[in-house]
């Protein structure tokens, strides 16, 4: 597995935590910028290119995003083909988004969660497995236009 991830400023520093608990978990992770602390920065640009690079193998990699709401780089990530992200506030919710709506980008909100409950809802995301019910897959082929 592995994991790419962006911020913009208001994220920058949750991405780096992240980043690095990851990686003591022996878990590959990609950096897709911000590089540096940057108060100009824009949100889709990070979120565009986790999106893009989960795009390059959707069953083996996964995304994270994070900005200061967790929406921008939502609503960033989902305005591509085959991305299916949304904003992580609970443990259960994050469940139940991966198995049934089977996200492949987690947004968070760094503005209003902390270290402790984003690496909860990141352990979350990684280890929660989709579920292939016919429910499930058909309502995805509805969002995609395909039922």
């Amino acid at each position: 597995m592995t994991i790419f991830i962006g911020a913009d400023h208001r994220g920058y520093q949750l991405k780096d935590t992240i980043t690095q608990y990851l990686q003591s978990k022996n878990i590959r992770v990609e950096d897709m910028g911000n590089y540096e602390l940057d108060p100009n920065d824009d949100f889709p640009v990070y979120a565009n290119k986790v999106a893009q690079a989960v795009l390059q193998n959707p069953e083996e990699y996964l995304g994270i995003v994070i900005c200061g709401s967790g929406a921008g780089v939502c609503i960033a990530a989902n305005r591509h083909k085959g991305i299916y992200s949304t904003i992580g506030f609970d443990k259960k919710q994050v469940e139940s988004a991966r198995s049934h709506d089977h996200i492949n980008i987690l947004a968070l909100a760094s503005d209003h969660i902390d270290v402790e409950k984003a690496q909860e809802l990141v352990d979350t995301f990684i280890e929660t497995k989709l579920d292939h019910s016919k429910k499930y897959t058909h309502r995805l082929q509805m969002v995609d236009g395909q039922a």
